[in-house]
């Protein structure tokens, strides 16, 4: 791998007699099979190339994040070797991050075991909500999340877990609160530890009773009313990217899943290229909520701008996911990238919205459908809903809107 990197015999030289020549290959070679640039690995060999000296005291690599902090101190031989002074604060840093990861690579790196307090208890309900209730991924994150805080502030009353009550829950909720948390978040995590004390109390954990007792801030009847960007802010999000940067064209087909086809960010970040039937001109969208697949037909708009993705944009590789990030290594665009270059080009437009992300331009969508006319059921199939109730909450945006049409074309929008 040097001597695809380095042309002059001194530096491939100073390269393969540094420590753990061999360590620093594999990684390389897995860092260009994952698409990273030449330029960028010709860096990442000259930073594993200090980070193998500095380390070089510990013969066999296994070291802790702490050990690996302190060899990133002291750079006066860099310094000297490249003629300038460096920032040691911004040196270092970088030093920790490359060598983590490729510490982590090698499966070297010491990290400490999670330290949660009853983290034995998060793993039996997970695989409750995974195997059992069926809920979506998100929902166990979220949940599980919600859990691990509570027991991390549990924890530090060094109490076993069976003596918890329920001023202890009560008592965390007003914690949360206290911390900056809105009433909104706290309903949820009551909503999280109300599922899993009704769980843990049929396991024999704690009080059955607990649960029924776990109560969340009053919201208000009018509080979670549906807000997303207007019909004509979303139309001029969506003209706006009709350019020619790379960017653009990969954006433009995912704003229109979640504006047109009210998609969440999961389900337009696990969309999977034998997902679209161009023969067929359909697209099966992998439901979050409800396991399996929902067939729509595909619009000509949004599928010639997926088309044009793949062909122009898209890189040449093994994944299957049709959204990939730019930056190497090449990977599906997470939910957070999706919110977060939602975000941008809203406010790129100044559109103004209560709510920035995928979800405003499903709610969005939504919104169209109840001015066009929709019922809440015709709604709720539309956007993936398992419950009317989930739908219900939009007729009070239009309640006179709430009627049957014969036909309504969604590509309005475009």
């Amino acid at each position: 791998m040097f001597e695809k990197l380095f042309k002059l015999p001194a530096v491939l030289l100073r390269h393969e007699k540094a420590p753990f020549a061999e360590e620093r290959r594999r990684y390389l070679s897995h860092c260009a099979q994952q698409g990273y640039a030449h330029t960028t690995l010709h860096v990442m060999a000259d930073d594993l190339f200090w980070v193998a000296r500095k380390l070089g005291s510990y013969p066999d690599l296994r070291v802790t994040p702490e050990q690996v902090k302190r060899a990133a101190k002291g750079w006066s031989e860099r310094e000297s070797y490249s003629g300038h002074t460096l920032n040691e604060r911004w040196t270092s840093d970088r030093f920790v991050r490359v060598a983590t990861k490729w510490l982590r690579f090698l499966g070297y790196l010491r990290e400490p075991a999670d330290r949660t307090p009853f983290v034995h208890l998060i793993t039996d309900f997970k695989s409750w909500m995974e195997d059992e209730r069926g809920l979506s991924s998100t929902t166990i994150e979220r949940w599980c999340n919600y859990l691990k805080q509570f027991l991390c502030w549990y924890g530090s009353k060094k109490r076993p877990f069976s003596a918890v009550d329920i001023i202890d829950t009560d008592a965390f909720l007003m914690h949360c609160g206290q911390n900056g948390c809105s009433r909104v978040s706290i309903n949820n995590m009551a909503t999280g530890l109300r599922a899993f004390f009704r769980y843990a109390g049929k396991k024999g954990w704690c009080d059955p009773l607990i649960a029924e007792t776990i109560k969340g801030p009053r919201i208000f009847t009018q509080e979670n009313l549906p807000l997303g960007p207007s019909r004509h802010d979303v139309s001029d999000l969506l003209a706006s990217l009709e350019t020619n940067r790379p960017r653009d064209i990969r954006n433009r087909p995912i704003l229109m899943l979640f504006a047109i086809y009210g998609l969440r960010a999961t389900e337009v970040a696990t969309l999977r290229l034998e997902d679209i039937d161009w023969e067929h001109d359909l697209i099966k969208i992998p439901r979050v909520k409800g396991r399996g697949r929902q067939i729509y037909p595909l619009s000509t708009t949004v599928g010639n701008a997926i088309l044009r993705y793949l062909q122009e944009i898209r890189p040449q590789c093994s994944r299957r996911e049709v959204f990939l990030t730019f930056s190497a290594p090449l990977r599906p665009i997470s939910r957070g990238g999706l919110y977060s270059l939602t975000k941008r080009h809203m406010l790129q437009l100044g559109i103004s919205s209560a709510h920035m992300g995928p979800h405003s331009l499903r709610h969005a969508c939504a919104d169209h459908l109840v001015e066009g006319g929709f019922s809440l059921k015709e709604i709720g199939d539309h956007l993936g809903h398992r419950s009317s109730s989930a739908t219900r909450i939009y007729a009070k945006v239009d309640l006179p809107g709430l009627r049957e049409v014969a036909t309504f074309d969604l590509g309005g929008l475009i």
